[in-house]
């Protein structure tokens, strides 16, 4: 990956051009490229509409952009203010957003498909998952079953990168209890407590703004190269109060779709990075926060760092696209729309995965009456997992019940022989047998 180029300054574009010709290149508006909002970096090697040079197309589609574009109550490096472009496709992806994440439930089929115990299951699920995508975009390496398994044993972290989800999976929860309150520096500061404690080099760093002495820049995507040099310390308190004003505001003549303030939120934290380390994981927690405080409670079964560490070089080039075009904001707000409209066609996808697998168990078990959804959800992981071992604890953990129904939920599995019980130190562990799919087989059709 590279630094994208700069665009050519409107300045110098002005002085090349005769007079004759600018008036008639800037009265025909041809600045559309596709429907696609195109950096110059992108640009400059497209066939121009036309007559137009490639210097006049960016200079007509800069000058439209900069005639239909809204100043924001946030600002650059430089003291200029970011700028947003309300352009078609931004507007059809609000709409796909608010149609989907406005309904006031799960996306997809699952309020149909599932209880208020399958519910928890599945939001206990969705929370690990983005603790553990989360984490690795930000160099967690371990393994997403060993993740899992320690999060739902409830043991404690062996290494940095379990401590990175762990510690993701604590902010996560705790997110749904800040968004009822409004956002301050000092839940801000919160915030990034519980996702780097016992994760930085310096513990005193933990939960603080970043000072002069450290030196913090953004490297290029596998690169030593620099990206992007945040603002000088000393504005960090000053840009934290104003970011804090934003994502509070509710003044009706500065009204902002919820959405668009929750992914500016994100943008301005990476931007600013205001801590030594962490910045990516408290971007993220901001963008929930925002969108469960705005009305998109929903949004907690999504893992939008699933799709970002698909393609973390497109997430780098959007922060970039709007950095070198003089904060210009609608590349990144596009690029989040869409691993936000991603990531709920994976959560759809996911949730018709689990009803079907979940209604094929149903039906080898229908007669064996009595099981409840825990029961099932267990035994459709332990169908996957053969060898698979389960605690009380580890039970507990996943369906958030008290330690008498986890137990009870385990020994009548032991006792109907779907798993195998046995001592391991103080505690019984419940192994799911190598031939389980022939032992609920025969429990089917005996």
């Amino acid at each position: 990956m590279k630094i994208p180029q700069t665009p050519p300054a409107l300045g110098e574009l002005l002085k090349g051009i005769p007079h004759d010709r600018l008036m008639e290149i800037l009265g025909t508006g041809r600045a559309i490229a596709d429907g696609k909002y195109l950096h110059w970096d992108e640009l400059r090697h497209r066939k121009p509409p036309e007559d137009l040079s490639p210097n006049e197309w960016w200079l007509v589609t800069k000058s439209a952009r900069l005639t239909a574009g809204e100043d924001l109550p946030l600002h650059q490096k430089d003291g200029d203010p970011f700028q947003l472009v309300y352009i078609a496709p931004l507007r059809e992806d609000l709409h796909k957003v608010d149609q989907i994440l406005g309904r006031g439930s799960v996306p997809s089929s699952a309020p149909s498909g599932m209880d208020t115990h399958g519910k928890t299951h599945f939001l206990v699920s969705s929370l690990i998952e983005e603790a553990i995508r989360s984490s690795q975009l930000e160099g967690a390496s371990t393994t997403r079953a060993k993740a899992k398994e320690m999060i739902r044993a409830r043991r404690k972290p062996t290494d940095r990168s379990e401590r990175m989800i762990l510690n993701n999976f604590h902010a996560m929860e705790r997110i749904e209890e800040l968004a009822t309150e409004p956002l301050t520096a000092e839940r801000v500061f919160e915030l990034h407590s519980i996702l780097a404690d016992g994760t930085l080099d310096d513990p005193a760093k933990v939960g603080v703004l970043r000072e002069k002495s450290d030196d913090v820049v953004v490297e290029l995507l596998h690169s030593v190269k620099t990206a992007h040099v945040p603002p000088p310390a000393s504005e960090l308190p000053d840009r934290l109060d104003a970011l804090v004003a934003f994502a509070n505001e509710t003044n009706t003549d500065d009204w902002l779709h919820p959405v668009l303030r929750a992914i500016i939120l994100h943008f301005m934290i990476g931007y600013d990075h205001p801590f030594v380390d962490g910045n990516g994981r408290v971007a993220r927690a901001l963008f929930y926060w925002a969108m469960i405080r705005h009305g998109y409670p929903q949004t907690k079964y999504l893992s939008i760092s699933q799709i970002l560490r698909d393609a973390p070089g497109l997430y780098q080039r959007a922060y970039l696209y709007t950095e070198t075009d003089n904060g210009d904001l609608t590349y990144f707000v596009l690029h989040q729309l869409e691993v936000l409209t991603r990531s709920i066609v994976a959560l759809e996808n996911y949730v018709r995965r689990k009803l079907e697998k979940t209604k094929q168990l149903e039906g080898s078990l229908n007669s064996m009456p009595g099981l409840n959804h825990r029961q099932l959800s267990l035994l459709s992981h332990a169908l996957r997992h053969p060898g698979h071992s389960y605690t009380v604890q580890s039970h507990q953990g996943s369906h958030r019940v008290v330690t008498n129904t986890a137990r009870s939920d385990l020994d009548v599995l032991a006792e109907l022989g779907l798993l195998l019980k046995s001592k391991q130190g103080r505690a019984f562990a419940y192994v799911a047998p190598g031939d389980l799919e022939s032992r609920v087989a025969s429990k089917g059709t005996s």
